[in-house]
């Protein structure tokens, strides 16, 4: 049996930090309001506190297992993830959102699993390929398939922040796992068109539930104020928020617009609290957290001795980085609002159960010793 070293010390750290942060934003954005909608200002904190700890325990657990491990469980991760999919879209009966799985007293949200699901899976069959990945028709083809399967699916609930979340963290590791350039420009532009097509069926609300609130996002990121007190009314508060804010930040605690301006402030737009309460200083300083964290999975990723480990810690410490970037560059208006999660920090039970565990498989391959460490470490 092959040695196996300790977790990264730091990376564990740190993920307990942002946890533990997430769980103090959600109290600070929700407590008012529950107090008085729900007659309790913990209602979402507990909610939080019961996913963190489940989220703990699979992350523990999973920094347990070999990452090799996962080269044979992705497949029966990747049926029942599926399955889901297909659940939601069938057993919802007309009744949308088509997101949540109901599990009695639980609930979850299995576009969440898919990010995970596709990171393993296209790690495993990039590694059992090796070269023929490389080829069209036995390597890029079949996982085009399988990405368009799951994205459609995703897209059909209708979930367009997931579903550009799990298409880019697909992308990324098809490039990183070394497909032909070639094939990945006849790829994306097959992609490029599917995925314009459908928002193009989206934004007309041609798209099963979509309505037009698609189209309505867009009118809001160009000009928020042209529908202030309608559609675009998070986008002007979160904008009212980060301006409060100013340079040095609002206090802990003292955010005005949580106070029924910003609605579902624990949500999506947590980041507007967080730029509200610490300012433009605390924005940069937990950019900059941010950074470091992922610098440090991706670190740990790359020191991982086989290709299988490299490509879903890569992969992971990914979907976390983009579906960051997209969240904050919602909220502040640097891009088009899809929807998002901030990982770890906003209220949901799925996402941070999803990013917890997902962190248990990086920091197994944290633990995973080289020959040339083993070597030195017996000297």
């Amino acid at each position: 049996m092959k040695k196996r070293g300790s977790p990264d010390f730091i990376l564990l750290l740190m993920t307990i930090a942002w946890v533990g942060f997430g769980i103090i934003m959600v109290y600070s954005a929700s407590s008012a309001e529950t107090a008085h909608l729900q007659g309790d200002p913990m209602f979402y904190t507990k909610k939080q506190l019961l996913a963190a700890t489940i989220g703990f325990v699979l992350l523990f657990t999973f920094m347990q297992i070999p990452h090799r491990l996962w080269r044979i469980l992705y497949l029966p991760l990747f049926v029942l993830t599926l399955g889901m999919l297909v659940f939601v879209l069938v057993a919802s009966q007309g009744t949308y959102p088509r997101s949540w799985l109901l599990l009695g007293p639980f609930s979850l949200q299995p576009a969440e699993v898919a990010k995970l699901t596709i990171v393993l899976y296209l790690a495993a069959i990039i590694t059992k390929k090796g070269e023929r990945f490389s080829t069209f028709r036995q390597g890029l083809l079949p996982v085009l398939l399988i990405v368009g399967l799951f994205f459609c699916l995703i897209l059909l609930q209708p979930d367009l922040g997931s579903a550009v979340v799990f298409v880019l963290c697909a992308l990324l590791l098809v490039i990183v796992g070394g497909a032909n350039a070639k094939h990945l420009w006849i790829g994306g532009t097959a992609i490029t068109v599917c995925i314009g097509a459908a928002l193009f069926g989206m934004l007309n609300g041609q798209a099963v539930g979509s309505g037009n609130y698609q189209m309505q996002r867009l009118w809001c990121y160009v000009n928020p104020w042209q529908d202030a007190k309608g559609w675009c009314w998070q986008h002007v508060q979160a904008e009212i928020a980060f301006g409060h804010g100013g340079v040095t930040g609002a206090g802990f605690g003292q955010s005005i617009q949580k106070l029924f301006y910003l609605p579902e402030a624990q949500n999506d737009f947590i980041f507007a609290i967080i730029g509200e309460e610490f300012g433009f200083i605390g924005v940069i300083l937990f950019m900059l957290s941010f950074v470091l964290y992922m610098w440090r999975g991706i670190l740990v990723s790359l020191r991982c001795p086989d290709r299988f480990g490299s490509l879903v810690g890569i992969g992971i410490m990914g979907m976390l980085t983009i579906q960051t970037c997209i969240n904050m560059g919602g909220v502040s208006r640097a891009i088009p609002l899809t929807g998002v999660t901030l990982p770890f920090i906003s209220a949901g039970g799925s996402s941070l159960i999803v990013c917890m565990a997902s962190m248990g498989i990086v920091l197994s391959i944290s633990r995973t010793v080289s020959p040339a460490r083993s070597k030195r470490s017996s000297l």
